[in-house]
């Protein structure tokens, strides 16, 4: 892809791959960071990538569209850098779409895919109009004062979570929002909801030859549970919906820094099934 220089993306990755590999994708106007919790839970077992997409976090923008296909032309073009031949993807919100075309892309480089507070599928024009209104409204207004602008830290810490978060993770959210490439922050918003995109991806989670699992939040109001069951459902092998979903009560939009055990138990256990099946022969 024209423009995109893997070396240069912000990169968080851990040791040996003992028990297999996990490659972690956040979603906008977030970084890396988020997946700190979960990756302290796992890294000694399995070998973790936690990245920057290109224009987020730490990571310098690129000159492509933001789409979630040409993230996950960047997620593959970084396992080709740093020498990951195949591994599970772990995407958050928009990486969960992410997470889905790097499948469709690439089957034989990804073992299966985990979807986090993600869904879709499901197009309503005015909501989605809405929705990508007040996002270019607020990268519109995002000067730097505004990281030290009193109690603002609070207000990202009670943002789409059912508890708040630390104070910690409000200054996190805070800085990744203020220090997000606006043009790139524009086009990842822009180019991943219009109404082919959204349909695409039933279409592509059809098509998946690979397993396919969702953990989603009961209190959820970003991707509420219907709307990650409804894409969950497509997949071919578990059509029903229920088996590759997994709630997680009284958790919200930030299941990786509201239930890090939750969501590290559950990938644990994806993982030891697929290990087992394999062995087994199935």
């Amino acid at each position: 892809m024209a423009g995109l220089n893997p070396a240069a993306l912000a990169v968080e990755l851990t040791g040996e791959a003992i028990a297999g590999e996990l490659v972690f994708l956040h979603g906008w106007l977030l970084s890396r960071c988020y997946w700190q919790p979960v990756v302290a839970r796992l890294g000694d077992r399995y070998r973790c990538l936690s990245f920057d997409f290109s224009g987020f976090g730490d990571s310098p923008a690129s000159n492509h569209d933001g789409s979630p296909e040409a993230y996950a032309h960047e997620t593959l073009a970084l396992m080709d850098h740093l020498g990951i031949e195949r591994a599970w993807i772990v995407g958050h919100s928009l990486g969960g779409s992410v997470a889905v075309w790097t499948a469709h892309l690439a089957p034989e480089r990804v073992l299966g895919v985990v979807g986090l507070n993600a869904g879709g599928g499901i197009y309503i024009q005015d909501e989605f109009e809405r929705f990508r209104g007040a996002g270019r409204q607020l990268l519109r207004f995002r000067p730097r004062w505004l990281a030290e602008a009193p109690l603002l830290d609070q207000v990202f810490a009670r943002d789409s979570v059912a508890t708040p978060l630390a104070p910690t993770w409000g200054r996190q959210r805070l800085r990744d929002f203020i220090r997000a490439d606006a043009i790139a922050a524009a086009r990842a918003l822009l180019n991943s909801t219009t109404a082919e995109q959204v349909h695409r991806l039933p279409c592509l989670m059809a098509g998946l030859a690979v397993p396919a699992h969702f953990i989603g939040g009961t209190e959820d109001r970003i991707m509420p549970p219907d709307f990650v069951r409804h894409l969950a459902s497509f997949h071919p092998d578990l059509g029903s919906g229920g088996d590759n979903l997994r709630l997680l009560p009284n958790c919200g939009h930030l299941a990786m820094v509201e239930q890090p055990e939750a969501v590290a138990r559950a990938l644990a256990a994806l993982l030891a099934q697929q290990l087992q099946s394999v062995e087994a022969g199935v």
